[in-house]
């Protein structure tokens, strides 16, 4: 019997399991950090008291901020400013692969912080406008607004004077944001909160997109899929945009704050706007993947997700419509540090990928690095997926 023969390179689609690929980047040393950090973060008590008693420590001004920044800090974040981020830029873009920068501090609410924040923000996109290595710049709205007010506005709630005045100076720093994205070509990633948060996110990021994504999408909204309402919710959105006379420019994820979101659905007596098992949202994220593909002439879609199923399928249903893999319409991202599987290997096959590089002060990052630990030991067998490949890479080296 004649054997067929195999597919051609072109239309292949990539080994997510290559490592030799996937951890290139990495000398040995490096890879052997990498496996203790993620067999130390795998561990979910040990990873819950190393935040908190870093947290201590800092507040304390003990002197572990070097072995913070060692550690945890150098994996995860690209440095404590935006300059210092420009190597692992320079690390990645030779990798193939994009950045994203994202300044990362959270939880503050005065004015000056909020303020300050906006002009990192800016100053991320008149970085991304300079180098061809970073296509996007990304915001946190919680970052340029009080989140009670955010929840006020989402709520319905009758602003008091002082709240008005405040919504007045979001709404001002969202435009600074959007507008400075648009001169300078370079789209805009609105991140997403909480369920009682976003709608009055929605509200303004459909307001930019309104103005600046008349050619292309420059602004994109992003969309959870981990709630049971988001998929209508995009379709609805791409039907606003098509009436509208604008693009729609979306991130798909799965979503972040699943096990916050039903606590305090329990807690209020109100049903969880969150899907009932990990099927549900695995099939609504893959279906949002469909629909988006069949609609890029009046779309663009970034998909953000550590899933490799998920994200084999966004290329195979690239490659069934013709579409140029490189095509600016579409891009890959995941976290840097993580699912490097995917990054470098999609990005080897010709596919658009950047990875999130956050940044910021050491002590006000170290929130976002807590919350990212928690998040990740808690999403279901993420630690033992990168810990297999650390393993099959170190394996392969000590082999050659």
């Amino acid at each position: 019997m004649p054997t067929m023969a195999a597919a051609p390179p072109s239309t292949r689609l990539p080994d997510l399991g290559d490592t030799r690929i996937a951890f290139s980047q990495y000398t040995d040393r490096g890879l052997l950090r990498a496996y203790w950090l993620f067999r130390i973060i795998g561990i979910p008590w040990l990873s819950s008291v190393g935040g908190s008693v870093s947290k201590v420590a800092l507040a304390l001004r003990l002197p572990i901020k070097g072995a913070i920044k060692a550690t945890i800090f150098k994996h995860f974040c690209g440095g404590e400013t935006i300059e210092e981020s420009l190597a692992t830029a320079q690390k990645l873009g030779d990798g193939g692969l994009g950045t994203i920068l994202d300044y990362s501090v959270e939880g503050q609410e005065d004015d000056d912080t909020l303020d300050h924040t906006t002009e990192e923000i800016l100053a991320s996109i008149a970085m991304a406008a300079r180098r061809k290595d970073i296509p996007f710049s990304v915001f946190k709205p919680s970052g340029i607004s009080p989140t009670h007010l955010l929840t006020a506005v989402s709520e319905g709630h009758t602003l008091s004077t002082e709240d008005e005045r405040e919504w007045k100076l979001v709404q001002a720093r969202m435009e600074r944001i959007c507008t400075a994205a648009a001169q300078a070509g370079v789209p805009v990633l609105v991140d997403a909160e909480e369920s009682w948060m976003q709608p009055a996110i929605d509200a303004m990021t459909t307001r930019m997109m309104e103005r600046f994504n008349r050619e292309r999408a420059i602004v994109y909204n992003t969309v959870q899929h981990y709630r049971h309402d988001r998929l209508v919710f995009l379709k609805v959105a791409f039907t606003e945009a098509e009436k509208g006379g604008y693009h729609l420019g979306v991130k798909l994820v799965r979503g972040a704050y699943m096990e916050k979101e039903r606590a305090l659905a329990e807690k209020e007596g109100r049903p969880s706007p969150i899907h009932a098992d990990k099927a549900a949202v695995d099939r609504d994220y893959d279906e949002a993947l469909r629909f988006c593909a069949e609609r890029l002439d009046h779309m663009a879609v970034m998909v953000g997700t550590h899933n490799e199923q998920s994200t084999l399928l966004m290329a195979k249903l690239m490659d069934e419509r013709g579409l140029a893999r490189n095509d600016r319409r579409v891009f890959f991202a995941q976290l840097l540090g993580m699912s490097d599987n995917i990054s470098y290997n999609m990005a080897a096959a010709g596919y658009n990928v950047a990875k999130y590089v956050p940044y910021g002060p050491v002590r006000e990052v170290l929130p976002y690095l807590i919350r990212r630990a928690a998040e990740n030991t808690s999403a279901r067998g993420q630690m033992g997926r990168e810990l297999k490949f650390i393993v099959a890479e170190r394996a392969r080296r000590r082999s050659k």
